[in-house]
């Protein structure tokens, strides 16, 4: 069974899916697995030189602040970028998925599961949410990006309230409710599910 886990920028995923990897799931990072994949791919490197331009890499390595700056100020550069490596992440997480055979299911977090569409392939969708003002805050402190570029990312994702509507489950990560006790129900109520 694959779970997908989700939230918007800022919502607190990654603090979600730590929780869900100390209950013993099998965590797929998407993010993680497309900077590597960026970091790594020759073929992958070149061609999204070719279309961001040669500013792009610096000493062998793809200049992630440039990126960022080049596809979240043009909306079909992002999708031109996203239709390169996001079939790149996919066949990466059959992969992995293949190797977690003794987990009743496995976790497949992305910022944008719903937006790449990969939330088709995922038995259950978890979506994390948080009050707007404070993903923001929370973006601008740990990334040290101004409250325009936040707000630019924020835009190129669904609204909180579409993403809500599609979840199976949600965990309120307002800070006023524990996330561990909410982990732990989503997780026994998943577990039940697949016995």
């Amino acid at each position: 069974m694959i779970i997908g886990l989700t939230g918007g920028i800022g919502s607190g995923k990654s603090t979600v899916a730590k929780i869900f990897q100390h209950l013993g799931v099998p965590v797929f990072i998407a993010d993680e697995e497309s900077k590597r994949i960026l970091d790594t791919d020759p073929i992958l490197q070149n061609r999204l030189q070719n279309l961001l331009g040669k500013d792009l890499i610096k000493a062998g390595v793809i200049d992630k602040v440039y990126m960022a700056q080049k596809i979240f100020s043009d909306e079909s550069l992002l999708q031109e970028v996203n239709a390169l490596l996001h079939p790149l992440v996919g066949i990466a997480f059959k992969h992995w998925a293949l190797q977690q055979h003794n987990a009743p299911y496995v976790m497949r977090e992305a910022a944008i599961l719903f937006e790449s569409s990969t939330y088709k392939d995922c038995d259950k969708i978890v979506v994390v949410t948080a009050p707007e003002s404070l993903r923001l805050e929370r973006v601008m402190r740990r990334s040290n990006l101004s409250a325009e570029a936040v707000k630019a990312r924020m835009k190129k994702q669904w609204p909180q309230e579409r993403k809500d509507a599609m979840a199976d489950y949600l965990v309120d990560n307002s800070g006023e409710k524990s996330l561990i006790k909410q982990v732990i129900a989503i997780h026994e109520n998943i577990i039940s599910g697949t016995k």
